[in-house]
């Protein structure tokens, strides 16, 4: 059996806020998204606890 290199599988995921008219959302480059929070602190929570698959 062939081992793989976990590191070349390994995918950095980046989270990032962006505000929306009244609403922040919170996002990641792996395509995931929050829902929309009218409170910042609230969209920066969700995207603390973002974890991946």
């Amino acid at each position: 059996m062939e081992e793989q290199d976990v590191a070349a599988t390994v995918q950095e995921h980046r989270t990032t806020t962006s505000e929306r008219g009244p609403f922040c959302v919170a996002s990641c480059t792996c395509g995931w998204r929050g829902p929309a929070r009218r409170a910042r602190s609230l969209a920066r929570t969700d995207a603390r606890n973002h974890n991946p698959e």
